[in-house]
């Protein structure tokens, strides 16, 4: 009889395990509520804004967090050294172009002497032919004449080469206003400020990031999808996204296809099993309308 009870009571035990595990298997083969197509993580377009110039940053008008405009001017790096660089520029453009005014009353006196003598040598030339003046005359004369002309081209030269100095001199001012163009801080895309590199106060150095940025009114999801999916999926496709809403539940939000890989690719680690890692996958972004609630980094699901 009690032999008996222990098997009774074994059977039973049996039996309600399996009616706790049946109902379990069922619960996790269904755990796709929506029977999504692919699996993927929010990303957006992010920029590193570098600074274009270097000194110290005067002014940084923006936080982590922070939505900035386009074109907006966010801060600016010193100049000092660039202004006074451009006074000191002008200061020589200015002594130069005086050199100007000295070729000029020059090239004035001599063409005066040209005249002169162009007259005397008419009036010799005259004498000549009357046999009123002797040929050292006349030589002597058109000598003079052929040299002063010489000399008032070799003058005029001077003016040629003090407008290409001037010039230089430009370029250099353009230099040193473009620099101080780079100095100031200037926002490329619209988008929320993600992290800030640097401080008003501390040193920019060329090229050195000073705050990261990302466009998060449309943020994209990337997803992996087979081969054999790939021929049902085009670009412009409007499709179903699907984000935790809690731990039972979803958000389904609409979402279009904006972009898909021309080359398979292994299956990123971070996204399925190790079985699944090692299959031939094409990547494809979803671009979605972000009302506040996506952000980088999240999962997301997407059903075709």
């Amino acid at each position: 009889m009690e032999r008996f009870n222990k098997k009774q009571e074994t059977k039973y035990m049996k039996t309600k395990i399996l009616v706790l595990i049946i109902p379990a298997l069922f619960a996790a083969c269904s755990g796709n509520n929506n029977g999504s197509d692919a699996y993927g993580n929010f990303e957006a377009k992010e920029v590193i804004v570098s600074a274009e110039a270097q000194g110290k940053i005067i002014q940084l008008n923006l936080e982590e967090g922070e939505l900035v405009k386009e074109k907006q001017v966010v801060g600016n790096i010193d100049t000092t050294i660039q202004f006074l660089q451009k006074q000191q520029l002008f200061a020589q453009k200015q002594a130069i172009s005086t050199k100007i005014a000295n070729v000029n009353a020059q090239i004035a006196v001599q063409e005066e002497q040209k005249q002169n003598l162009q007259n005397e040598k008419l009036r010799i030339e005259k004498l000549y032919t009357d046999k009123a003046a002797t040929q050292q005359q006349f030589d002597d004369i058109n000598s003079k004449y052929d040299v002063l002309v010489k000399q008032i081209a070799a003058t005029k030269t001077q003016i040629d080469a003090i407008y290409k100095e001037l010039n230089l001199v430009d370029k250099q001012v353009d230099v040193l206003s473009e620099q101080m163009k780079k100095a100031i801080i200037v926002n490329p895309i619209e988008g929320t400020v993600l992290e800030k590199y640097i401080e008003a106060g501390e040193i920019a150095a060329f090229g050195k990031a000073i705050y990261k940025i990302a466009k998060l009114d449309e943020i994209d999801l990337r997803v992996y999808i087979s081969g054999a999916q790939l021929p049902n999926i085009k670009i412009g496709q409007t499709v179903k996204v699907f984000i935790d809403k809690d731990s039972d539940s979803n958000d389904e939000l609409e979402g279009v296809v904006s972009w898909i890989s021309d080359q398979a690719e292994f299956t990123p680690k971070i996204i399925q099993t190790k079985e699944e890692r090692v299959n031939m996958v094409y990547a494809v972004k979803v671009r979605v309308k972000n009302k506040g609630n996506l952000k980088i980094g999240m999962p997301g699901e997407v059903k075709f």
